[in-house]
């Protein structure tokens, strides 16, 4: 088993569990996240991401990599499976400890929030190895850090530390690592507190390019208007404000 799935009512913990390969990611691995997304798909809940060990994910299984073929690639076997997991319903959290390098690093830009530990070392060292980052980290980078610094750190392979990934906004907040798992489901409560289908609709804005702005967002907040979730929420609220 390299995905070890944790599920709760509100939320499915997964850890990358293969300690001996310090989590690389590999088929099997793409697998487990194919039949986890399945299922977040049908049954939307917060999916917090972690990893074994100490270690998010070294990157892809350079085993299976060095074998892989021209068809191979075109087939985007990690980037399908990352843009999977970026287009869940409900909101991604990784929680980073360590290494998140290759594969590991796109799955985390692939997360809609992520945290870490001061032992944070995130970054893209394909073109060391001859191929590319092509994951997600060619366009999702640039989203998260900027243009200038994604060309930075994907033509030259450097890893940032916790300190520079926070700076950058690559992460929101570094956490003990004791306290990591902690603060994951911090985030995921207050998520879980919140309406879940004004949620998905945020993320689901979000998500989407800027062209389809301001639109998008005229659509989805019509569907909430009409929600009786609205109605008993503010009515709630009302209610309170009343009885101060």
């Amino acid at each position: 088993m390299t995905l070890r799935i944790e599920e709760h009512t509100d939320r499915v913990v997964a850890t990358l569990d293969r300690p001996e390969k310090r989590n690389a990611i590999d088929q099997d691995t793409i697998d487990a996240l194919h039949a986890l997304c399945s299922s977040l798909e049908s049954h939307p809940r917060t999916l917090v991401v972690t990893g074994s060990g100490g270690v998010f994910a070294a990157g892809a299984d350079i085993a299976q990599l060095r074998d892989r073929t021209a068809e191979d690639a075109r087939r985007g076997i990690n980037a399908t499976a990352f843009i999977r997991v970026s287009e869940l319903p409900m909101p991604v959290i990784a929680a980073i400890d360590g290494y998140a390098l290759g594969g590991g690093a796109e799955l985390a830009y692939a997360a809609d929030i992520r945290i870490a530990t001061p032992a944070l070392q995130i970054g893209n060292p394909e073109t060391g190895l001859g191929i590319m980052a092509a994951g997600g980290a060619a366009w999702r980078l640039p989203e998260i850090v900027g243009a200038a610094r994604a060309s930075e750190m994907l033509l030259t392979g450097r890893m940032l530390d916790a300190e520079e990934a926070l700076q950058l906004g690559l992460v929101s907040a570094v956490h003990p690592a004791v306290d990591l798992m902690s603060a994951a489901h911090a985030i995921a409560d207050r998520i879980a507190a919140n309406d879940p289908l004004a949620t998905q609709h945020t993320k689901r804005a979000l998500r989407t390019p800027r062209a389809q702005h301001p639109a998008i967002e005229f659509e989805l907040q019509a569907e909430l208007f009409e929600s009786p979730e609205k109605h008993r929420r503010m009515t709630a609220f009302l209610e309170r404000k009343a009885n101060r």
